[in-house]
């Protein structure tokens, strides 16, 4: 069947002048790049271009900064967190390394006080440590990790570095009960430094008072005279501090005073002791036929002599 020349013609014709356009296009393109290249006519259309293109770009890229800032928080928050408690678990050990480097200063500074309190008074004591304290209204006792198996026995007095404290009641075999001076069954015999008066101080109940009553009004007892052991009846050495007067007042009947004094010894704080050994004490039975020519410089002052040690004479022997 034969073609239609029209039919061709046009078809030709159409693909003839897209190639012409299209070349046509790609001259005016290499027309304007070397003209740009060679003048930079189009610097400013481009600066202007970008400038408009900015934002676009800005918004484009949006979600991606969005994404990374939210992980980069995320991490930051999280590794801040493990810092921060870190810092802390560190900060608490830290007070607490402190706190026990203060409470091991405090108890050196307490221990030396006591070796010089020992060293100055020229006694022979045995350090112990209070384990336990019932300070009830009635009843002032305290517990020493000292028993019989360090030497202790009932009657021994205990003070820490600036006075008395008390006196041994009962001992076992690896701690012992001490009665405090200011246990309201307490009593200790003492002398004022200042006129040599000698009186009872008893307990009070109180832990920072002790009592003296029936003084006489001519003794002559004023508020702030200093109080040590008597070394009367044998259960405290004597010179050793106990208190001193605060307040001096007429009792009920208006014949004496009664006095009110302030214990030496930190009472309501001491947590290292001494034990006090009174050497008159360690003098057994055999002990008793030592003859003295002159005063027995082992012991210590106010000792018994050979001549008190000695058992008495029978009775009914030579008149």
């Amino acid at each position: 069947m034969p073609n239609n020349g029209n039919d061709a013609s046009p078809l030709f014709a159409d693909a003839d002048s897209s190639t012409l356009g299209l070349v046509g296009w790609v001259v005016l393109a290499v027309v304007l790049m070397v003209a740009d290249h060679r003048g930079r006519f189009l610097d400013a259309i481009r600066r202007e271009a970008a400038v408009l293109a900015g934002p676009v770009y800005w918004l484009a890229a949006a979600p991606a900064r969005a994404s990374r800032a939210a992980h980069d928080l995320l991490v930051d928050r999280t590794t801040l967190t493990e810092e921060n408690a870190q810092l802390r678990e560190r900060l608490l050990l830290a007070e607490a390394r402190l706190a026990r480097l203060d409470a091991v200063a405090d108890q050196n500074t307490r221990l030396r006080e006591l070796l010089d309190a020992r060293t100055r008074l020229g006694l022979k004591a045995q350090l112990g440590e209070l384990i336990d304290v019932d300070l009830e209204p009635f009843r002032h006792r305290v517990l020493l990790d000292l028993g019989a198996g360090e030497g202790v026995a009932p009657g021994q007095a205990v003070m820490d570095a600036r006075g008395v404290v008390g006196q041994v009641v009962e001992v076992l075999r690896d701690r012992s009960e001490l009665i405090l001076i200011t246990d309201p069954g307490h009593a200790i015999p003492v002398r004022v430094a200042r006129t040599g008066l000698r009186a009872i101080a008893y307990g009070s109940g109180e832990i920072d008072a002790l009592s003296l009553p029936h003084i006489p009004f001519s003794a002559g007892v004023r508020v702030g005279d200093e109080l040590v052991t008597s070394g009367i009846g044998g259960g405290f050495p004597a010179g050793l501090p106990v208190g001193t007067i605060r307040s001096v007042e007429p009792d009920d009947s208006a014949t004496f005073v009664r006095a009110i004094a302030t214990p030496a010894a930190s009472m309501a704080r001491s947590g290292e002791v001494l034990v006090l050994h009174d050497e008159r004490l360690r003098l057994g039975a055999d002990d008793a036929a030592i003859e003295f020519t002159g005063p027995p410089e082992a012991l210590s002052p106010g000792a018994p002599t050979a001549q008190e040690t000695a058992p008495p004479a029978p009775a009914g022997g030579a008149r």
